[in-house]
């Protein structure tokens, strides 16, 4: 159960906050070891507690840069992780944040370990989050692992900006163009092709089959804009809700050649990053893999880590022998690891290895826009073309006969 509360402090100073208890005795008896009187005390029922979730939103990628920077440098500079909670607490007026920052600094008052809260919301907090901070727990090297974790965010943030970036202009010329053309067919050309029909004019097939097209769109127009925005909204939601629906799409890119190849580099983009992170903050080699095979988006090499973790490195081979197994990873990462782990420098190496193909995931998302923009242009050309071409011949035939 949640409670509010409202004390006082010792020198006086009234605070808010909240607290989750089994009962009032142990909102009361936390209070007192905090130091503070209770002036007020509520239970939260649920619907006051959904109603906060439902306006207070959830919490997005900015928040868990701030948090987990914030948190690292107030570790850095000697704070203890109670004052630094209490602090960011004061400074996030976002429900869903102090919602979570409460419930941490309700754990931590309890003697549960700091990455229990984020445990519990595997939807807003991946494995490798999980991880990184109970890895830094458990080593005693928290501020790092924070640190980390906040370098790996925003990384991770600033590439999907890019990529976003980059493919906004095809999507919008591909909506523009839709629509465009969805207008000259069902409102343009049959009035048009009401002209034609009643003269003394013959047009030739492709014009009749491009007016019977447009007459039948025109006649169920209302039919074609509802299956239109329901596919959309259908696939939309889908494709943020159903994880097989994602794969199968996932899958189906896969195939195509520009767009499969910079699927497989985002991969192994990510599989460096998450590694290397992992390794950093302490956490065991087999571990560390398992968690970094959840976090690829690659069934194929997700698969393929594991393989690598438990039928490699668990039966006593190498971290270079069992990479060397699996064909999905590139020779020149297969062959850092390997030199790499002789050295004892394995996460630096990830690193670096990273650090190149987030270069190279921009580059061949470059190449797929330049690529892309022509191909679309050439085809909206042609569908406006075929269109121009079927409505200028009936017209040079009737100029024709005047």
């Amino acid at each position: 159960m949640k409670f509010s509360y409202i004390a006082a402090q010792q020198n006086g100073k009234v605070i808010e906050g909240e607290i989750e208890a089994a009962s009032t005795a142990e909102v009361l008896a936390s209070l007192a070891v905090q130091g503070l009187k209770p002036i007020s005390l509520k239970k939260q029922n649920i619907a006051t507690a959904s109603k906060k979730r439902l306006f207070g939103g959830s919490i997005n990628v900015a928040d868990k840069i701030f948090i987990t920077k914030y948190l690292s440098l107030m570790l850095k500079i000697g704070t203890d992780l109670f004052k630094a909670i209490d602090i960011l607490i004061n400074d996030f007026d976002k429900p869903a944040v102090r919602d979570l920052l409460f419930e941490i600094k309700s754990n931590l008052e309890k003697g549960q370990p700091f990455y229990l809260a984020f445990a519990k919301y595997p939807k807003q907090f991946s494995q490798v989050f999980v991880n990184l901070i109970r890895a830094g727990e458990v080593s005693g090297n928290l501020d790092k692992s924070l640190e980390g974790l906040s370098d790996n965010l925003q990384r991770e943030q600033e590439l999907r900006s890019q990529i976003r970036a980059a493919v906004i202009y095809p999507i919008i010329l591909i909506i523009v163009a839709t629509l465009v053309v969805f207008f000259l067919v069902g409102f343009a050309l049959p009035r048009i092709g009401k002209i034609f029909s009643t003269g003394d004019i013959d047009p030739p097939l492709f014009s009749k089959i491009v007016f019977a097209v447009s007459a039948f769109v025109n006649q169920y127009f209302i039919f074609f804009l509802v299956f239109i925005v329901g596919s959309i909204v259908t696939f939309w939601f889908l494709f943020k809700k159903n994880l097989f629906f994602r794969r199968l799409i996932y899958r189906a890119g896969k195939r195509l050649p520009l767009i499969g190849k910079v699927l497989k580099i985002l991969a192994v983009q990510r599989f460096c990053a998450v590694f290397s992170s992992l390794l950093t903050s302490g956490l065991p080699i087999i571990e560390a893999l398992e968690t970094t095979a959840n976090a690829v988006g690659d069934e194929e090499m997700k698969d393929s880590i594991l393989r690598v973790a438990n039928e490699g490195i668990a039966k006593g081979l190498t971290v270079g022998e069992a990479f060397r197994k699996e064909v999905i990873f590139p020779k020149t990462v297969v062959n850092l690891i390997a030199i790499s782990e002789k050295s004892g420098h394995i996460e630096s190496i990830l690193l670096t290895l990273a650090t190149f193909y987030e270069s190279e995931v921009k580059t061949s998302i470059k190449t797929l826009v330049s690529f892309l923009e022509p191909m679309l242009l050439l085809g909206i050309g042609l569908v406006v073309g075929i269109i121009a071409l079927s409505v200028m011949v009936p017209v040079y035939q009737l100029v024709g006969k005047i």
